[in-house]
C-alpha cells in the first residue's frame, strides 16, 4: 500500500522519527497511524536491548527553576553528535518540564509520567530506535525554598547546578550557583559533611603524615651516608642509575640497609600527638575546600562565600544545592 506524503508527516511529528522510518513504517501498518506508531517504539525497544552494555557517557544536562522548585536531568547517549542534536535536546527539555510541572521528587516519578502516546520511558526508548544508540535517563535532583536559582555552565548542556535559598536574592544566588559549578563543594558546611567522609580523611591525613616523617628521617640518613635519596627511591631508579655508574652495588646495599633500618625505627617512634595535630589541620584544609561557605569566593577571592552572602544580606542562606555533569573531574 503507498503511503502519502501527508501520513508521513504526521507520524513524523507524533513520533519524532525519520522520513524514512516513518514511511516504512507506515507500509508495514498498511497506512494505520497506531501500528506504525507501535513499529517504531517496537524498533527503539530493539535497539535498546541490543545496546544495553553499551556506556552512554555523552548526554545533555539541563535545569530549570519555577518558582521555590528546582531541578536538573540529565539525558545521556552514546556520542556527541546525538547529544548536540536539537531533537535530542527538545526531548530533554520537554521531560525536564514534565518533571518541574509535576514536582517530581524521584527519577522513577519522571520516568512514569505521561508523554505523547506512552511514559516518559517510551519516549526516551523511542529516541533510541531513531538514533540507534543506547539512552537512558540519570541526574535527576531537586532542590526547593523560598527562592531558587538554576545555571548552565557556558549553556553547554554538560555542567548544571540548582541552589535553593531560604529568600530572594537574585544576584547572590546565581553567584552561588556558578561557585558550585567551579568548585564542586560537598556540603554546605561542616555540618553536611557525613561523619564517614569526615573518618576516612583523617585517617588519610594521619598516614600522609606518618609517611612524610618517615621518609624525611629515612633522607636525612641518606645523605648524611653520603647517598643521593633521589637515585634510590625506587627499585627502578636504582637499577637504571646503577646503569648510568651513578651508584654502586655497595651503595645500593647501604640504601636498602638504611631505609629498612631507619623507617622501622622512626615508625615506631612517631609523636603521636604531633601527628594528630597536623592530620587535623589538614581535615581542616580539607573541609575548607568542600564545604560551600567555607570555599573562597571564585569572585572575590579575598572572602569566603559566607562573608561575601553576609556582606548582600545578614539573614541570606543557602537551603540546598546540587551540580551534575557528564564529565570526569
Amino acid at each position: 500500500m503507498a503511503v502519502t506524503m501527508a501520513e508521513i508527516t504526521k507520524l513524523r511529528k507524533i513520533s519524532g522519527a525519520g522520513m524514512m522510518d516513518c514511511k516504512n513504517a507506515l507500509t508495514e501498518a498498511n497506512g494505520d497511524i497506531d501500528k506504525a506508531m507501535e513499529i517504531i517504539r517496537k524498533k527503539g525497544q530493539a535497539v535498546a536491548a541490543k545496546r544495553s552494555d553499551r556506556e552512554a557517557s555523552e548526554g545533555c544536562v539541563l535545569a530549570k527553576k519555577d518558582g521555590e522548585f528546582a531541578a536538573i536531568i540529565a539525558l545521556k547517549c552514546e556520542t556527541d553528535f546525538v547529544a548536540k542534536n536539537a531533537d535530542f535536546v527538545a526531548l530533554t527539555q520537554a521531560i525536564l518540564d514534565a518533571a518541574v510541572a509535576n514536582r517530581c521528587k524521584t527519577l522513577e516519578e519522571v520516568k512514569a509520567l505521561p508523554m505523547g502516546n506512552g511514559t516518559v520511558q517510551d519516549a526516551v526508548t523511542d529516541r533510541s530506535g531513531i538514533t540507534g544508540e543506547k539512552m537512558e535517563l540519570d541526574g535527576y535532583n531537586v532542590v526547593e525554598g523560598a527562592y531558587t536559582s538554576i545555571y548552565n555552565h557556558q549553556g553547554n548542556n554538560q555542567l548544571c547546578t540548582i541552589v535553593a535559598m531560604n529568600k530572594e536574592a537574585e544576584a547572590a544566588a546565581h553567584g552561588v550557583a556558578m561557585q558550585i559549578a567551579a568548585m564542586n563543594p560537598i556540603a554546605i558546611d561542616e555540618t553536611g559533611v557525613p561523619e564517614s567522609v569526615k573518618e576516612a580523611e583523617i585517617q588519610v591525613a594521619i598516614d600522609k603524615t606518618k609517611k612524610e616523617q618517615v621518609d624525611k628521617a629515612v633522607e636525612v640518613a641518606l645523605k648524611k651516608a653520603g647517598i643521593n635519596p633521589a637515585h634510590v627511591d625506587s627499585e627502578e631508579h636504582m637499577e637504571s642509575n646503577k646503569a648510568k655508574g651513578w651508584i654502586t652495588d655497595e651503595d645500593i646495599a647501604k640504601a636498602k640497609e638504611i631505609i629498612a633500618t631507619v623507617s622501622a625505627e622512626k615508625a615506631a617512634n612517631l609523636p603521636q600527638q604531633m601527628i594528630e595535630n597536623i592530620a587535623k589541620g589538614r581535615l581542616g584544609k580539607f573541609l575548607k575546600e568542600v564545604c560551600l561557605l567555607n570555599q573562597e569566593d571564585i569572585m572575590d577571592g579575598k572572602k569566603t562565600v559566607r562573608e561575601v552572602l553576609k556582606e548582600a544580606d545578614p539573614e541570606l542562606q543557602i537551603v540546598a544545592f546540587k551540580r551534575f555533569t557528564l564529565r570526569a573531574e
